[in-house]
């Protein structure tokens, strides 16, 4: 169980670029960060309004002459510095993640960065290759990945208790894009716009989310064919969806559906990942997040909780709030952040035993993650028609 006893030597030079007061995750990636004391906010380039994001960052604990105007500033002026910031989070729209990441790399900068991660698979094979030739780690945020009953999941698919996988069921809709776009804000507008978001919009937004933690639970298999329907029901969001279901052909000879939607109107939100065995099936959402659901054939169903001494070792080793309180993304991404910061502490001490074995959400993660865009876009592109997984 994580209690909060800190599990590297000392915290980590900490700065955001993005993550303002007027953005939507940057609390998200504070409150994970801080959350074991490692990681130390020391700088930030929170805002595009320089004077805005100067008084944010005070108000954060900030000092004043580390609140800078852009990453540019912010890489200058830490890179400097005896005490200047070691790891930087990237928050700000799709379209500048490459720019940034790179140019912190380059600076010596590890980096946490959103997803989806960048555009192309090119562009993250390049930014892989700089950072091994720096010594740098990169992290992807990926929300959910972090709880405990998902590796409750990836642990009983390993130990065979569900048998050989046979159906991969996935799903995250909400309601709140069933509108049109007057009026919208900037956080909609620069997702709805492929200059801003990049070749996709739901699929990039929510549905990353989906097919990273499927590989998480499932490792061990691989996607070999797919078909992506998508569709803009508002039609100014065109050429981007804000609808899209994919099915998916994996090398077992397993099926896969995933559904995202931002027009699922009246869903306040909702994701749920089932898996199906020859044996049993295991469900989850994060309606329910402190419940796994098992059923076994030709059994009662039974309730799985969190924190409970009956879960397998890899669960409990990740849980924070004990099975009598619920635990929730805020310790998701407490979890995703503690393991970047672990894998930034071996990295530079050279454990390359502890490196070796150590799993979190990092370079080849996100790289994933935009390959399946990329090929479900060539899908959809193609009139919705079978591609092999390349």
């Amino acid at each position: 169980m994580i209690n909060g006893e800190r599990l590297i030597e000392r915290p980590l030079r900490w700065g955001m670029v993005g993550g303002g007061r007027t953005g939507q995750v940057g609390y998200k990636h504070r409150t994970g960060a801080q959350r074991d004391g490692t990681y130390r906010l020391l700088a930030g380039a929170f805002d595009l309004d320089a004077e805005r994001g100067r008084d944010f960052g005070t108000r954060l604990g900030v000092d004043a002459e580390r609140c800078y105007a852009d990453y540019r500033a912010l890489i200058a002026g830490e890179t400097g510095r005896e005490d200047g910031v070691e790891v930087v989070s990237i928050a700000t729209p799709n379209f500048t993640h490459y720019e940034i990441t790179k140019a912190c790399l380059e600076a010596g900068l590890n980096v946490v960065c959103e997803k989806p991660l960048f555009f192309t698979v090119a562009e993250c094979d390049e930014i892989a290759a700089l950072a091994e030739r720096k010594g740098l780690v990169v992290g992807v945020t990926y929300g959910f990945t972090g709880h405990p009953l998902v590796r409750q999941m990836a642990a009983m698919v390993a130990k065979g208790m569900l048998g050989e996988i046979r159906l991969v069921d996935l799903r995250y809709t909400h309601g709140f894009n069933a509108g049109d776009d007057v009026g919208a804000g900037e956080a909609v507008r620069w997702r709805t716009n492929p200059k801003t978001a990049g070749p996709t919009f739901v699929l990039g937004d929510i549905g990353t989310h989906l097919y990273y933690l499927s590989e998480v639970v499932l490792p061990h298999l691989k996607v070999e064919r797919l078909l992506c329907d998508r569709k803009a029901f508002i039609p100014t969001r065109a050429p981007l969806e804000d609808h899209a279901t994919v099915l998916m052909h994996y090398d077992n000879g397993a099926r896969g559906h995933l559904w995202v939607s931002s027009v699922d109107a009246g869903n306040m939100g909702s994701q749920r990942y089932r898996f199906v065995g020859s044996k049993a099936s295991v469900e989850w959402s994060d309606s329910h997040p402190d419940q796994l659901v098992y059923e076994v054939q030709g059994e009662p169903n039974r309730i799985l909780h969190h924190g409970m001494p009956y879960l397998e070792d890899e669960s409990l080793a990740v849980d924070r709030m004990g099975g009598l309180h619920t635990e929730g993304l805020g310790d998701s991404w407490a979890n995703i952040y503690l393991w970047i910061a672990q894998a930034i502490d071996a990295t530079r001490r050279g454990d390359e035993a502890f490196l070796k074995i150590h799993r979190y959400p990092d370079i080849h993660a996100g790289t994933e993650g935009v390959r399946w865009l990329e090929n479900c876009v060539r899908s959809a592109d193609a009139g919705s028609a079978w591609v092999d997984f390349r």
